[in-house]
């Protein structure tokens, strides 16, 4: 295992006149047999930073440690790091067990050993009752599999996962995300997953780190992104439904603070702690995010199942659409020209036109900076 420790990296991409700096200024310790994600959308940052991990980019500027010792100049070879990629890679006309064996064979490690580390590793990923099969007749999760197993039987300090579920299907990909899981659990390596997919890093990694244009936004636990995000793009990138967001300014309600939007539709109500940094900020402008797991539909006592307590607040609107999705639906709403979204059950009647109530907590309500965009907290 290997602590990986990356201060003040940069990566600049330069052609002829013109400078792409991929990753900037990036901060990030990964703990011994820790499993982070790294994640955001295309071209945030991510597969640089995986590739200076590995030393397959050189580093513009900072340092890459292991363990405490600088790598930054050490080949990839040298520094023991394992990838497993989105494609596969399998030698087709090799057995599974020969494909999972032969990065050892590579390093001259006698026969004997290669078959008993292959099906050690085998025995791990489920792989034992293919082993005398070729790629070409596995499902994509077996070849998967494979791929995976081929990179962990070199024993690496440090094993990274680049976009491994691209070309998976959903139902396999819900099994491979407890595959991982389970492998990382037994075998208690440090692992680094780069996907572009919040289920995904979500579901897996202890920590995830939130990349966009090129900067480190937010590292945390699920709870910590989900709850407590940073800054406005964290909160509309972490959640599904995205976030509702309002540009929103002050609103003396009756002695108490309060912020409305700009077009006065809605009202939203803070908690004590959160309207004592809204009035030392002062007069600015700022965004209300609010999830649609947190809108709650009332029924016509104005009563809401999910909101327990008398500190719940009440915004207005005419349903939009309602998105039937099987296990849940979603609905959209208008109050004048503002639209937002809520999460509801899927036995849910609603109707395109019908007014409703829907409640919200002030402990739900999320403020940010207009201006830096950075959560008030």
């Amino acid at each position: 295992m290997a602590q990986v420790n990356l201060q003040n990296v940069n990566k600049i991409y330069r052609s002829g006149r013109t400078e792409v700096h991929a990753v900037q200024d990036l901060n990030l310790e990964i703990n011994n047999g820790e499993f982070v994600a790294l994640l955001g959308p295309s071209g945030c940052g991510k597969t640089s930073t995986l590739r200076m991990i590995v030393g397959l980019e050189e580093i513009s500027s900072g340092d890459i440690n292991f363990n405490g010792k600088r790598v930054n100049e050490l080949e990839p070879q040298h520094r023991n790091v394992a990838m497993a990629f989105e494609t596969y890679a399998l030698y087709p006309n090799f057995t599974i067990e020969e494909n999972l064996a032969f990065p050892l064979e590579v390093r001259g490690v006698p026969e004997d050993e290669r078959r008993r580390k292959a099906r050690d590793i085998a025995e791990i990923l489920k792989l034992t009752s293919i082993l005398d099969q070729r790629p070409g007749a596995l499902s994509g999760g077996q070849q998967q599999r494979v791929s995976l197993g081929r990179a962990l039987i070199r024993d690496p300090s440090v094993f990274i996962l680049d976009e491994v579920m691209s070309h998976i299907d959903a139902h396999l990909k819900f099994q491979m995300l407890f595959d991982l899981k389970a492998i990382h659990r037994d075998l208690g390596k440090t692992m680094v997953y780069v996907t572009h997919d919040q289920v995904e890093a979500l579901a897996l990694a202890d920590r995830v780190a939130v990349m966009s244009n090129a900067k480190l936004q937010q590292v945390g636990t699920r709870n910590e992104l989900y709850n407590a995000p940073a800054n406005v793009f964290v909160a509309d990138f972490i959640g599904e439904p995205p976030t509702n967001f309002f540009q929103a300014e002050v609103s003396d309600n009756g002695g108490g603070l309060a912020l409305k939007t700009k077009d006065g539709a809605l009202v939203f109500h803070l908690t004590e702690h959160r309207a004592g940094k809204i009035r030392a900020l002062g007069g600015r402008d700022f965004i209300v995010g609010i999830r649609p797991q947190n809108l709650r539909l009332k029924d016509s006592e104005g009563k809401s199942s999910a909101h327990t307590g008398s500190d719940v607040h009440d915004i207005t609107a005419s349903i939009l659409i309602n998105e039937y999705l099987g296990e849940r639906s979603i609905l959209t709403f208008a109050n004048g020209d503002t639209k937002f979204r809520a999460l509801v059950p899927p036995e849910t009647r609603a109707a395109p036109g019908e007014a409703v109530t829907l409640g919200y907590r002030p402990e739900d309500v999320m403020v940010f900076d207009a201006q830096t965009e950075a959560l008030i907290d």
